[in-house]
């Protein structure tokens, strides 16, 4: 009898060569449930989509051809949940990671707590396990996915420990906005406001930095640059993974990204008032101001 890790393998393997089989195998996870259980998968889908959006899940043999790292990711996360899904009504075998156990975690009692532990055990997993296909992106592509992670982070960190996320003051906010079943967690991991919406990306990265929507960037840098130390030390302990903490530099995003492109991740910091939102929710921006004065604008098609 074939095992469910195996069986999560080979239907994977069936959807992988076609973005739109990849995004129903995604919604049929989250719609097998009845009760609500499908509007857990609003941000996962919501993201899923924008990446589709972008070409990124193609296959190799599409013209264009997609990212393998962007693919790679994507395939661990929907292999965890297939997984977890048979080894819940049944099949034989045993968790093959601690991400596939946290989903069996979320489906035996759904919470957006559990709901996060297993998505970024699933994410986080496959950024470390693929950093080689991730060294062989444009620069500007590797400052995306170091984007991504960091919000993924961050609203798991609104969820399960606001104040380290908010501040004080703040606090309460933060699980109403990052509830994975409301439409206000978009706000946080929807990089369709960050970055253009085609793959491979047009211009240089310090064009596609400054003309980061001026909500994102606040983001960004008011209220998650300040916290990366902190926001990684949560998310190891949180997740199991200690190796998480070495994608830093110090207090820099550093996931397949060389000390020397250091200064490009302060092109963003572009006024005072960004250092003003961190120190309204009880933290200091300490990184240098950006060396760029005016923005450029990037055109919409």
């Amino acid at each position: 009898m074939t095992d469910a890790a195996a069986r999560a393998r080979q239907r994977v393997a069936v959807a992988q060569c076609d973005t739109a089989e990849r995004l129903a195998l995604a919604r049929e996870f989250y719609d097998a449930v009845p009760g609500g259980f499908s509007r857990y998968g609003y941000a996962e889908l919501s993201f899923m989509r924008w990446s589709a959006a972008r070409g990124v899940l193609e296959p190799e043999s599409a013209v264009p051809a997609g990212s393998p790292w962007w693919r790679k990711v994507n395939e661990m996360l929907l292999r965890d949940k297939v997984e977890a899904s048979l080894l819940t009504v049944g099949n034989s075998g045993n968790a093959s990671s601690h991400s596939v156990r946290y989903w069996i975690d979320f489906l035996d009692k759904p919470s957006p707590a559990r709901w996060y532990l297993a998505h970024n055990a699933s994410i986080v997993a496959g950024y470390l396990k693929y950093e080689g296909l991730a060294s062989e992106e444009l620069k500007v592509e590797r400052f995306m996915m170091n984007v991504a992670l960091i919000r993924v982070l961050y609203t798991h960190a609104m969820l399960a420990n606001p104040r380290l996320a908010l501040g004080r003051r703040l606090a309460f906010l933060g699980p109403r906005l990052v509830d994975p079943r409301h439409r206000s967690v978009k706000m946080f991991l929807d990089l369709g406001r960050s970055f253009p919406r085609e793959y491979p990306v047009a211009g240089s990265l310090e064009e596609v930095v400054l003309a980061e929507h001026a909500l994102a960037r606040m983001l960004d840098y008011g209220l998650i640059a300040p916290r990366l130390p902190a926001l990684y030390e949560f998310a190891a302990e949180a997740l199991e993974e200690p190796r998480l903490t070495s994608l830093l530099d110090d207090g820099v995003p550093a996931y397949v990204w060389p000390h020397a492109d250091r200064s490009v991740w302060f092109i963003g910091n572009t006024g005072p008032h960004l250092r003003a939102i961190a120190r309204m929710t009880g933290v200091r921006l300490l990184w240098a101001p950006s060396p760029y004065r005016r923005p450029y604008r990037r055109t919409r098609g």
